[in-house]
């Protein structure tokens, strides 16, 4: 049994007594009300109204849901890893730059060009997976079978190529 070292938050000092003080929305209130019930805890406490707060704060929109991350999803990855991520490359191969066509093709054969059985590309019912999706934000078609995804695969490694020829 492991021992938490830090202080209960009813012992802590407020963090924000200086700042100005944000109130819970009336779905944040259902939400903290709901958890407190189940717990049998009454309402309103400190507890249930943090945990309401905290899953509004991460309840932002990160995973676009036609494939890849929105913008505040690479933000959050940034602020999380301090990595720069970018958007997906979505122009016509002429018009890329070379460092474009890197960028693209070392992501087709990373994703899709890998040895092996690929991971799912459909779920259970039929939905095309993260996994298959990512190929809509970097601008190909989502693949439906593993053929589709090797297409992808040499699509990059002729983007390599080129790239090569042209740096």
């Amino acid at each position: 049994m492991t021992v938490s070292r830090r202080r209960p938050p009813w012992k802590r000092p407020n963090p924000r007594a200086k700042s100005r003080r944000r109130r819970l929305t009336a779905g944040q209130k259902t939400a903290a009300r709901r958890r407190a019930k189940r717990a049998g805890r009454r309402y309103p406490n400190l507890v249930d109204n943090m945990q309401a707060a905290s899953r509004a704060a991460k309840g932002r929109k990160t995973k676009d849901p036609r494939g890849g991350l929105t913008a505040a999803g690479r933000a959050e990855f940034a602020r999380k890893t301090g990595a720069r991520l970018k958007p997906g490359v979505r122009k016509k191969q002429s018009e890329m730059t070379p460092q474009e066509m890197r960028r693209k093709g070392s992501w087709a054969v990373r994703f899709y060009g890998r040895a092996g059985k690929l991971p799912s590309l459909k779920d259970k019912s039929g939905k095309p997976t993260r996994f298959a999706l990512t190929a809509a934000a970097w601008g190909e078609p989502v693949p439906r079978t593993a053929t589709a995804a090797r297409k992808i695969a040499d699509k990059g490694r002729r983007l390599l190529r080129l790239y090569k020829r042209v740096a």
